[in-house]
Parts: structure tokens; C-alpha cells; sequence
């Protein structure tokens, strides 16, 4: 079996077998060419999409308004083969909350590729930043972390633990449940399942995460409707 978290190796899994059993936790499995169908993916691979759909990136966004109401101008960190897509999601979310959102997109998921891209941030000064919810993203949530609290801009991040490792606020699902929903796709297959009639899950739990600690240090003062909203407080 091929456990992976990344949809580039597991397009590159799929492309060197066709017959080991691929389990995979990524974006959109359909865009990425790897199943024609949640429901039924066929073929040797299965797993769970963390795509929430177009609609997650305005509900992130508005959260971030909500928090930042003069914020006008956003940052949207992802790579850059990706950025079209984003940049079409986001168009009218940004529209209605009066928001420009510019795209600094990553050429690649390296420690280096990101200190260069929050240079040019910092240099650009936007009032805030999103990142994507990439795997290629989330291995590197501490330096991306680091550097937006560095930079001292505020940031919505896509998992709690973004906020758990000093970022200010996180919307999302919950890794933990990706993981053990994989350990059971594992479990199944290991059982004589076949991983192409084990449907793709899709998390349904969404939880708004806020680091107080995080907003205290960069001068920030949060609505209380905000704090309220929120599914924890770090503090």
C-alpha cells in the first residue's frame, strides 16, 4: 500500500502503479485527475479530499473582514499552478466585502520559496494574509507561522493547527478526523477492500479557531462577536 498527502504524489503513485493500493489526503481528487467520481473512485486509489469547495476561501475571507474591518487589501499564499482556480473563487467574495485579494504565488513548497514570497509580502504591505489549505502548505505551517507573525501581518489560516502553532485565527476542518478517517481506509483495504469501491471522504466538521496570544502581540483588538463565534480561544 501507498499512504500519501500530496495530490502531486499521488498523480505520480497512480502513474507508477495501477494494481498497489494508493490511500491519499489532498485537494480536489476530480480537478487533480486522480478519481472521476467521490462516490465510487474506481481504480487502486482512495482517500479523503480536504476541498470544502469555492464557497470555504469566502466564508475565510468574511471571518477575516469581520476581524479586520478596514482590511481592503489581502494576500492569498498558495502555489502558483493553483492561483487561477483561487483567483476565480475568491473574485466575488472579495467584490462584496471590498476586498482586493492578490495572489503571491509559490513556484514551489520549499523552506527557501517561502522566506523569498514573504519578503516580497512584507515589502507590499497588505493589510492581511490567507493561505490555502494545501498539503504541500500545512507540512510547512510552522515556518509559515513564523513568518506572517514575523511580518507582524494577520492571517487566516486554513487549520487549528496553524492556531495552535502561534497563528492568529484558523477556519476548517479537523486534521485529527482526517487522519483517522485515513487509518481506516487503511484498515479496510488491509481487510480486502478494494480502495476503488471506498468512497472519497469529505470532513463535515468546520470549527473557527482563534489565538488571542497571537492577536495581543500584534496589537490587535478583536470584536467580541468574533471571540463569541469562535469554536476555542486560545489565550
Amino acid at each position: 500500500m501507498i499512504v500519501v498527502s500530496s495530490d502531486f504524489i499521488a498523480q505520480a503513485a497512480r502513474e507508477a502503479t495501477s494494481t498497489i493500493p494508493i490511500v491519499w489526503v489532498g485537494g480536489d481528487p476530480i480537478q487533480a485527475g486522480l478519481v472521476t467520481s467521490l462516490a465510487r473512485p474506481g481504480g487502486n486509489i482512495t482517500g479523503v479530499t480536504v476541498f470544502a469547495g469555492n464557497g470555504i476561501d469566502g466564508k475565510r475571507l468574511q471571518v477575516l473582514k469581520d476581524a479586520l474591518p478596514s482590511a481592503s487589501r489581502v494576500a492569498y499564499l498558495d502555489l502558483r499552478i493553483y492561483w487561477e482556480g483561487d483567483e476565480r473563487s475568491l473574485r466575488e467574495p472579495g467584490r462584496q466585502l471590498q476586498i482586493s485579494v492578490v495572489g503571491v504565488p509559490l513556484e514551489e513548497s520549499t523552506p527557501s520559496e517561502f522566506q523569498r514570497v514573504f519578503a516580497e509580502i512584507e515589502h507590499d504591505r497588505p493589510d492581511a494574509i490567507m493561505v490555502h489549505g494545501r498539503a504541500d502548505l500545512t507540512a510547512y505551517h510552522q515556518l509559515i507561522v513564523e513568518l506572517a507573525n514575523k511580518s507582524r501581518l494577520p492571517a487566516m489560516y486554513p487549520w487549528r493547527d496553524y492556531a495552535e502553532a502561534g497563528g492568529l485565527m484558523a477556519y476548517g476542518g479537523d486534521l485529527a478526523e482526517v487522519g483517522r478517517r485515513m487509518a481506516d481506509e487503511v484498515h479496510e483495504i488491509l481487510s480486502g477492500a478494494m480502495p476503488g469501491d471506498i468512497p472519497i471522504y469529505q470532513p463535515t466538521k468546520y470549527e473557527l479557531v482563534i489565538n488571542q496570544k497571537t492577536a495581543k502581540a500584534l496589537g490587535l483588538t478583536l470584536p467580541p462577536s468574533l471571540l463569541a463565534l469562535a469554536d476555542e480561544v486560545i489565550e
